[in-house]
């Protein structure tokens, strides 16, 4: 819609001056904390946080590079993260369209218990049996991966989005002999690019900040992923400055700083490839057909 009115200006201008505020607002604390993890020690207990580091130290990654543990946690994490949201794409896939046929029998009550488990899960002891003692997937780097394979909201969402797909289509190809596999795979798949990277997204940000089944169930340190290892490190590293006495202190608050900056970095980067399709796939199911 073309601008044409003073008063439409002018509330444009003040959108556009509310957004670049907020985005300056949600920079601002990053900046912060990627200034930090490159300032020394020293200068940053004596003159706070500061976006420009002064003096600059690069002391901090260099202690958290200094072992491999921390490149192996990296493999793990991205192991995690791609094996794990490839699958969860496919299977989600699969039972949001399997769903949103409206020939399928049952569907509503397949619909009901998977909603179920939205509301009700069986806690957090049954679950833990049912991990270690039936599936046996202790010490597993796929204890990470197969119990989130389907994210109940993230398949409504997917669903609700297949549903806005002609029912044309599917008839059409199904007259020249296409089978369900196909026309999921050649019809419905390429048009759902915009919700199917938006999902992407959110579960990939889920396997790469995924901390609590590491600590619960992998005792191997060569299996711990990123998230998990951070923890261990700051943790260690509390205990070693409350029993440390010497002259040179551990630069733990530049650790805490390049920490989160090792964390966020990779996925952030994520962001751009799949922009164009996220502003779109904010309205998975918005529209209803």
């Amino acid at each position: 819609m073309k601008v044409t009115t003073t008063g439409e200006k002018l509330l444009l201008t003040v959108f556009y001056t509310g957004c670049a505020l907020f985005a300056i607002a949600c920079l601002v604390p990053f900046l912060i904390v990627l200034g930090s993890s490159l300032t020394d020690e020293t200068a940053l207990l004596q003159t706070g946080y500061r976006i420009l580091p002064q003096p600059f130290s690069l002391e901090a990654y260099a202690a958290i590079f200094s072992t491999d543990v921390i490149y192996n946690a990296y493999s793990v994490t991205l192991f995690v993260t791609i094996v794990g949201t490839a699958l969860s794409l496919l299977i989600t896939s699969g039972v949001s369209y399997a769903v949103s046929v409206k020939s399928v029998k049952y569907r509503n009550s397949i619909l009901f218990f998977i909603w179920f488990t939205m509301l009700f899960s069986g806690g957090l002891v049954p679950w833990y049996i049912l991990i270690t003692k039936y599936l046996h997937l202790s010490n597993s780097v796929w204890v990470m991966i197969l119990p989130a394979l389907v994210n109940p909201w993230f398949m409504f969402l997917l669903r609700n989005f297949f549903m806005t797909i002609p029912d044309s289509l599917a008839e059409s190809a199904k007259i020249d002999g296409a089978n369900d596999i196909y026309i999921l795979f050649r019809i419905v798949l390429p048009l759902s690019l915009p919700a199917l990277a938006t999902i992407s997204l959110f579960y990939a940000l889920d396997y790469w900040n995924e901390w609590f089944k590491a600590i619960l169930f992998i005792d191997d340190p060569a299996k711990y992923p990123l998230q998990s290892l951070i923890i261990r490190i700051i943790s260690s590293m509390n205990f070693t400055n409350q029993l440390y006495t010497g002259a040179v202190s551990i630069p733990s608050y530049t650790i805490r700083m390049a920490t989160v900056i090792m964390t966020i970095g990779p996925i952030v980067l994520l962001y751009p490839f799949i922009q164009k399709y996220f502003v779109q796939g904010l309205t998975v199911g918005a529209v209803k057909g």
